[in-house]
């Protein structure tokens, strides 16, 4: 890294450990040696008795992260055979769950763009802090993906099929939302986040909350439950958007629209991760199931095209194959849930099912 800024800025102060996350050019987006360097502070500050609270925060005043790096991914789909791709969902998978389990209280300072990738590294976490700038998104299924992370049980668990709407059309929520939806639990505004971080290194997590946090705006969700459960109720997607534009709001037929244009094989093999994820109980064994579906996602091309349209060429027109919701069959959404053999993530077997987030 010789010539080349830290990815992973690391310190200690007081009771508290600050892990911040500096790409700040490229929003923060995650990439293999950055969830690496996550993982060995976590190892080093579990067992450092002088640590009581980890804190994660992104640089810059865009956002905590933008997602992984999804143009390595496009590369290594397009150009390679995969394997990079995969090692580094291994340990990036394999850090959401340390996240969650995480023995001392790992704070999250969920402000400004926080999406894909982003999601993972905070919504597991003990204390999850939003602001008003806080932009959370699940988008996967617009650049031929699915949502991982853990997404799929953290939007599985959300009220009624709220989790299930933003799963499929990947909209960008705000910090009302995001704790109507689960997915924070404290909402600050960003002029305290300074005077909160320093708290933390002279107080308890609880008392440093009291000192800064505030009433929360609304939920705008909140008020769309109806149709929203009425709609994603649907055993197909198809089913979904013929309700969508069915209803006659104006609410539910954009969201029709967003669908009709994501890639209809990622929204079907989505919809099935989702309905599967709430059966399956622990975060491991959902994060074994997205390990599945992201190896899987590798071999399918609208992955590449996806990546290719909205973030490479930015044309903004991908050419989806298959293009259509009927012609993505059973079989080959059936095809991304495979077991992988010896090359299996291996999280489930620790995973206890009515254990925490």
């Amino acid at each position: 890294m010789t010539g080349t800024a830290e990815p992973v800025l690391l310190r200690t102060e007081g009771r508290a450990a600050y892990l911040t996350l500096n790409r700040p050019k490229a929003l923060n987006a995650l990439n293999h040696v950055m969830v690496r360097r996550i993982g060995e502070a976590l190892t080093a500050w579990e067992h450092d008795p002088a640590v009581e609270t980890v804190v994660i925060t992104g640089e810059g005043e865009r956002g905590l992260c933008a997602g992984g790096d999804i143009r390595a991914v496009h590369d290594d789909a397009r150009d390679g055979d995969g394997t990079a791709s995969a090692a580094f969902w291994r340990d990036e998978y394999h850090l959401n769950a340390r996240i969650a389990r995480y023995p001392k209280p790992y704070v999250a300072v969920m402000d400004g763009i926080v999406m894909g990738g982003g999601v993972g590294v905070s919504a597991h976490g003990a204390v999850r802090v939003v602001t008003e700038r806080s932009r959370i998104a699940m988008p996967e299924t617009g650049i031929g993906f699915v949502p991982d992370v853990g997404g799929t049980h953290l939007l599985g668990r959300a009220p009624g099929e709220l989790g299930t709407h933003l799963a499929l059309t990947g909209a960008v929520i705000g910090a009302g939302d995001a704790l109507l939806c689960g997915l924070a639990d404290h909402y600050l505004p960003s002029e305290s986040l300074p005077s909160f971080l320093a708290d933390l290194a002279a107080r308890p997590v609880a008392d440093a909350l009291a000192r800064h946090e505030q009433r929360p705006p609304g939920a705008s969700l909140s008020g769309q439950r109806a149709w929203i459960d009425a709609c994603y109720a649907a055993g197909t997607v198809e089913e979904i958007v013929a309700r969508l534009f069915a209803h006659g709001g104006p609410e539910a037929k954009e969201a029709a629209e967003t669908l009709l244009a994501k890639s209809p094989t990622s929204l079907k093999v989505t919809l099935t991760a989702i309905r599967r994820a709430r059966h399956l109980g622990s975060l491991e064994r959902v994060l074994d199931q997205e390990y599945r579906v992201s190896c899987a996602a590798l071999d399918s091309p609208d992955l590449v095209e996806g990546i290719r349209a909205q973030i490479i060429d930015k044309d903004r027109r991908p050419r989806w194959s298959p293009a259509t919701l009927p012609e993505v069959t059973d079989t080959a959404v059936e095809r991304f849930f495979a077991p992988l053999g010896d090359r299996e993530l291996g999280l489930g077997g620790n995973g206890d099912a009515d254990g925490p987030r």
